[in-house]
């Protein structure tokens, strides 16, 4: 399967798109001169943009291709992974966010210097600076690769466009860019997603026909 010419054109908007949110924040409002502003969007987000933001953050291109075929491959095993999520997630929403938002911190990195010392915030912040070089290589590489395999398009200019264009919207626009960019990115994946989930089923016979070629095939499993 290769991209037609629509295909490169929602490719293409896409990144336009994100480009123009992120130019769109720069030139309204305060334009991005406060810290307030830039990393807090003045706190006047709403919770919907805000969750659907949270939950692009959690679908990166890894998860987007990763896990379909680790369930195609081993099977539903995978799914258990979801009820660490309802531990994983309530716990810190009901805890620690009312802390860091009754302290009205601009990063949980200020906790830490606030409950122990300056040593252990910045031992904080650079952790999590390492993990976040190696998990940005790995989400980058994942969609470039993909990208290559289906237009032939060049592997590392491919990495180099996507990675200068959230750079370009993010430091231009702020979190108010990053969030507006992450809904919109969120719908175009979900809609993506509901695509394959249709156009598939309906190709094989049916969910139900789906659902039963699994089963055949041993990949619906239960607690092992």
């Amino acid at each position: 399967m290769e991209f037609t010419a629509i295909d490169y054109s929602i490719f293409a908007l896409l990144l336009v798109l994100s480009s123009a949110i992120g130019l769109f924040y720069a030139l309204s409002g305060d334009r991005q001169r406060t810290v307030q502003e830039f990393l807090l969007a003045n706190r006047t987000m709403s919770f919907l943009p805000v969750a659907l933001s949270l939950l692009a953050t959690f679908q990166s291109a890894v998860a987007i291709l990763g896990v379909p075929a680790e369930i195609y491959r081993f099977g539903t095993q995978y799914w258990f992974l979801g009820c660490s999520y309802l531990l994983g997630l309530l716990i810190p929403a009901h805890i620690f966010i009312p802390v860091f938002y009754r302290l009205r911190i601009t990063s949980t990195y200020e906790y830490l210097e606030l409950r122990f010392n300056k040593t252990v915030r910045i031992l904080g912040t650079v952790t999590f600076i390492f993990q976040m070089v190696i998990y940005m290589g790995v989400v980058l590489y994942a969609p470039a690769l993909a990208l290559n395999a289906v237009t032939g398009f060049d592997l590392w200019s491919a990495v180099l466009t996507m990675g200068l264009v959230c750079t370009l919207y993010t430091t231009l626009g702020g979190l108010k860019a990053v969030i507006w960019t992450d809904v919109f990115q969120t719908l175009v994946m979900l809609a993506g997603q509901l695509a394959v989930i249709v156009v598939g089923a309906q190709r094989v016979g049916g969910m139900a026909h789906v659902w039963r070629l699994a089963q055949q095939e041993g990949r619906i499993s239960g607690i092992e």
